[in-house]
């Protein structure tokens, strides 16, 4: 029998009516953005179900929100179609945010807990670099060795200016995306083009997430993290900084203050959880981004997003 890992999304998944259709199907999800909405003190729930978009998008309400849709689908699997992540998963991951999901899923902390987290880490992220400074740029068509290289060398072409860019999401099938200074940026796609990307496209974020721009944000995560109370994770988390599995409470902690500078290694996680014999992904939460990515990297592996109601129906009909 092949293994099965739960993973959840992260930014750049969210919509505008993301988890209504769960919240009015089901009182579980209800339960869910009811929690987050009084652990932040905001009705971020009709943020999400009504928008604006534009401020769905911010940053330290995007994370939260993603979080709360991820973890709406989990309770509303565990109540309807019986899943027990302890019994059914080998492994949870998630996209860069998508690890505080997986990890409430896990039990390591409360969806409330994971929320408040998740507001200080997106206020912190957004603070940690001027508006205007930093950029973001996907590179398709060229594999995470040659993208360190050309990260490297723009920013030794502005080391003057002390630049920055990093090789930040290895997001696998040949997608990989940089994030830095801007100049740096503008720089190191050029460099791509001429190394034979097939293109280099500016990210619309709000930030340059995951280099080194992001160690103020990193400190403060390191403050936030060591007043929550972290459980050991009832099954393993697969850290994005690792590419490898983790459940004890101060390895979590860890691992999430390096994440905000790291490098989101989600080719070698997926390929890594593939190894150790996982042949089904289920993503839970907003959108489908992981999905295809998992089966441009483990191609022999089946991948289902599972976000409404009508997923839902079709999750308890596989488990029969």
């Amino acid at each position: 029998m092949g293994k099965s890992a739960y993973i959840f999304p992260g930014q750049g998944s969210q919509a505008v009516g993301m988890g209504k259709a769960l919240a009015d199907a089901f009182a579980p999800a209800r339960a869910v953005f009811a929690e987050v909405d009084a652990a932040l003190g905001q009705k971020l729930s009709h943020l999400m179900f009504e928008g604006p978009e534009a401020e769905l998008t911010l940053t330290a309400n995007a994370q939260p929100a993603l979080m709360a849709t991820s973890l709406a689908v989990v309770r509303v699997l565990e109540a309807e179609a019986g899943l027990d992540l302890a019994k059914d998963a080998a492994f949870l991951a998630g996209h860069s945010l998508g690890e505080y999901s997986a990890l409430a899923a896990a039990g390591a902390f409360s969806v409330a807990d994971a929320a408040r987290l998740l507001r200080i880490r997106g206020d912190a992220m957004q603070k940690a670099v001027p508006v205007g400074q930093g950029a973001m740029a996907a590179i398709l068509g060229l594999d995470f060795g040659p993208v360190v290289a050309i990260a490297t060398e723009a920013a030794r072409r502005h080391h003057l200016d002390g630049a920055v860019c990093a090789a930040a999401n290895d997001n696998g099938g040949g997608q990989v995306v940089i994030s830095g200074t801007k100049d740096a940026v503008a720089t190191a796609m050029e460099l791509a083009k001429a190394a034979g990307a097939k293109r280099a496209l500016l990210l619309p974020v709000s930030a340059p997430f995951h280099c080194a721009l992001m160690q103020p944000a990193a400190e403060a995560m390191a403050e936030a993290l060591a007043k929550v109370a972290i459980k050991p994770a009832k099954v393993p988390v697969v850290a994005n900084v690792l590419a490898a599995a983790i459940a004890d409470p101060d390895d979590i902690r860890a691992r999430l203050v390096e994440q905000v500078t790291g490098t989101v290694r989600w080719r070698e996680s997926v390929a890594w959880m593939a190894e150790q014999g996982v042949d089904s992904f289920y993503e839970l939460g907003a959108g489908k981004v992981l999905a295809g990515l998992v089966k441009r990297i483990a191609s022999g592996a089946a991948a289902t997003s599972v976000g409404t109601p009508a997923d839902v129906d079709a999750f308890k009909a596989a488990r029969g």
